[in-house]
């Protein structure tokens, strides 16, 4: 489907095209990108409303700056579709988070444009000021801007890169992005101080008059900005206390000023281009800015789907029958279940209540669930607070953000043997969203973990059987549950909770030659192929383990005893995982089986659907069967 930029837009294919715009067709350019991103994603689908939020801030940044010589660097990314449009990758747009396609992320190796890839938020900042010392270190004349969030700002991160910056001498440019939103609402102290400063008209109008006042004034430059900058220090502490936190941190700080104004956009970054140092802009921005259902309701739209840009309808697949539920909503409507029940159980996330589900709980138990911001660390360890005190804690971050928080996990939880649940959600391959979401790591990185219970649920009911076992008062250690994005495969699923034993997996069923071991989610891929297998003569036995750590060691010694040929399934990586385990057990004890490990290989794995990333990976049904076949001498498996 070809779509049609608008008159201005069409001809710009890089910075410099939109620099021989005139100044005052710039909110005619802003109209346009924001049009050309409403109807590609309203067809291809993405992330939507942050995008259309910094439009404008995305015009003025090329507009103004030397790209990519300047280096521009997107916190997060998925609000960096304007960058990639004004950056020659407009007609390739439509295939952004598509298999082979564009990246729905900034990404270095896919334009010299996108300085620094990015997935993860609160990056920004440091990766600036490093590029900013490199530049003065080279004697270069090169600007670093970092484009940051508000949401992204609550991340400890972000602090320690603004103390660093403070000192370093460095011209670096912070931009701060306040529209009060991460995907959902923002939380915290961090939301109400920059509240106060946007929302304090005496400091913004003695601000803005005295520094068109001292812009002026017949004299130097280099005088107006340092009596300028003492006044306003004055002004800032009589008018607005909060205000001086930034410049604590010694940064220089301006604004706030309108994110959706062009010219004054434009205007602002040339002047602070000749301000040298570290530098904060504070602008206000509305997420999904232009499109009014987006504005209404901005967690909706932060990545809707398929939609009718027209009526706003979210386009949903057509189905017949009933539809088996998404992991994250049995988890989330499960932990509600058992908190009525259990009242030591609480809920912990970091700035996910929707994508995790935990938002059940919260609205019914505000006072036992918490959104806690974008701060995986902090998550983590206030679990482990909790947890000192007999609460039962489910910690749920997703699978790639719990990297983030290693040493918490080590230092303040496995060492201490504390008993929190950590609930990892999109755990495997995750789809459009590539390698910075991909859940590739978590059974390598805990797995090696002293005192650490992991398991990994098959169906729905597992998962629930799981979360039940978890909160028991005999589970004792940290108990990790990871359970794949999308949905499961039993629409019957609000089933009886059960216990189940820690460390003891299930047979599902004997077989001849070959046994397939699964852990997780994958076991379904294992049946599928077992059905296939069944109409060509094979019959593989097929055993759920369920606990990679500890290991069924009694269910283990049954399958190697019974069977030489074995093939282990995971949805993570090869190296380090589930199929290492049972290799590392196949040793000790002195086995001689032949062991083919199914999984994510040791490379990065772009993005694509899931159908599309699981066969690449060479661990869906078919190279399920591929791999049985193998082993007995009826296929070559690559």
């Amino acid at each position: 489907m070809h779509f049609e930029a608008g008159p201005l837009l069409k001809n710009i294919n890089s910075p410099e095209d939109l620099k021989k715009v005139s100044r005052e067709k710039l909110h005619q350019v802003c109209d346009e990108l924001r049009q050309y991103i409403i109807d590609v994603v309203s067809v291809h689908g993405g992330h939507f409303a942050s995008s259309l939020g910094v439009v404008e801030l995305s015009v003025a940044l090329h507009y103004v700056y030397n790209t990519p010589y300047d280096q521009l660097v997107w916190d997060v990314g998925h609000q960096a579709y304007g960058h990639k449009i004004l950056t020659g990758r407009r007609d390739s747009f439509s295939t952004n988070r598509k298999y082979k396609g564009l990246s729905g992320f900034p990404k270095r190796s896919e334009s010299e444009y996108d300085t620094f890839g990015v997935g993860h938020s609160s990056t920004s900042i440091s990766a600036a000021l490093g590029m900013s010392m490199a530049a003065k270190y080279k004697g270069e004349n090169r600007k670093s801007v970092a484009i940051i969030g508000d949401g992204s700002m609550t991340a400890g991160m972000a602090f320690e890169a603004m103390n660093h910056a403070g000192v370093a001498d460095s011209d670096v440019l912070i931009i701060l992005n306040d529209n009060c939103m991460s995907i959902d609402p923002n939380v915290g102290a961090l939301k109400e101080y920059l509240t106060d400063i946007s929302t304090s008209p005496t400091y913004n109008k003695f601000r803005d008059e005295l520094w068109d006042l001292m812009g002026k004034l017949p004299i130097g430059k280099t005088f107006t900005r340092e009596t300028a900058s003492k006044v306003e220090a004055g002004l800032k502490g009589m008018v607005s206390k909060s205000s001086n936190l930034f410049e604590a941190l010694g940064l220089r700080y301006f604004g706030p000023i309108d994110g959706h104004n062009i010219t004054k956009l434009v205007d602002t970054l040339k002047d602070l281009k000749e301000i040298s140092g570290p530098k904060i802009l504070h602008i206000s921005t509305v997420k999904g800015k232009g499109y009014a259902l987006a504005e209404k309701d901005q967690t909706k739209w932060h990545a809707p789907g398929l939609f009718d840009k027209v009526t706003g309808e979210i386009i949903k697949k057509k189905v017949e029958t009933p539809q088996p539920p998404k992991y994250q909503d049995v988890f989330g409507h499960t932990i509600l279940e058992l908190a009525e029940v259990n009242p030591m159980i609480m809920g912990v996330t970091p700035a996910m209540p929707s994508g995790s589900s935990l938002k059940f709980m919260m609205e019914a138990m505000p006072h036992r669930a918490f959104d806690v911001g974008i701060c995986e660390q902090h998550a983590v360890t206030l679990s482990a607070g909790l947890a000192t005190q007999g609460l039962k804690v489910f910690c749920n971050i997703y699978s790639s953000f719990m990297q983030r928080a290693y040493d918490q996990v080590i230092h303040d939880v496995a060492l201490q043997k504390l008993p929190v649940v950590f609930c990892l959600d999109r755990a495997g391959l995750v789809g459009e969203d590539g390698p910075t979401h991909h859940g590739c790591y978590d059974i390598a990185f805990f797995r090696c973990i002293p005192n650490m219970i992991i398991a990994a649920p098959m169906n729905e009911s597992e998962l629930r059987n799981l979360m039940y076992t978890a909160q028991l008062p005999e589970s004792t250690l940290p108990f990790v549950l990871r359970y794949p994005r999308g949905e499961g495969v039993q629409v019957d699923w609000r089933k009886p909770m059960e216990k189940v034993e820690i460390g003891k997996g299930r047979k599902l069923k004997d077989g001849k030659e070959v046994a397939i071991l699964s852990f997780g989610h994958p076991g379904n891929f294992a049946q599928t192929a077992i059905r296939n297998l069944r109409a060509e003569g094979l019959d593989p036995a097929h055993y759920d383990i369920r606990f990679v750590k500890p290991l069924d060691e009694a269910l283990l010694h049954e399958v190697f005893q019974n069977y030489t040929k074995i093939v282990t399934v995971e949805d993570a990586t090869v190296v380090g995982g589930f199929g290492s385990a049972i290799l590392e057990f196949m040793n000790e004890h002195g086995y001689k089986s032949q062991v083919t490990i199914l999984g994510i290989p040791d490379t990065i794995v772009e993005h694509g659907s899931l159908k599309e990333l699981h066969h690449e990976c060479h661990y869906d049904a078919q190279a399920i069967a591929d791999a049985v076949k193998a082993l007995i001498g009826q296929k070559e498996f690559a």
